[in-house]
């Protein structure tokens, strides 16, 4: 029975490719997908790129828009970094500069 246990405590089980973990998603979002963007609104408004979200335990597309700039600021895009055996969602924002 000992030896069953040992062997059994060995045993690496793979996270569940649905799940989440402290955060990081373990499963890869899909390639952006191609936006056509419509004429801008105002001469001076700025994209803002579509991307890809976890949603209910899946990955949703969140279609891209315009957007009024911010004096004296950029638009950073969302982004899905790789951290560790998973991915982390870095949100989209603006910066000074």
């Amino acid at each position: 029975m000992a030896a069953l246990g040992l062997a059994l405590s060995a045993c690496a089980v793979p996270p569940d490719q649905g799940h989440v973990v402290d955060g990081v998603v373990m499963v890869a979002p899909p390639a952006p997908k191609v936006e056509v963007m419509p004429a801008p609104p105002q001469p001076d408004y700025v994209w803002i790129g579509g991307y890809w979200n976890w949603v209910g335990g899946r990955h949703t597309w969140v279609s891209g828009h315009w957007t009024s700039p911010r004096p004296g600021h950029h638009w950073v895009a969302y982004e899905w970094v790789r951290q560790g055996d998973g991915w982390r969602l870095r949100p989209g924002h603006w910066v000074r500069g």
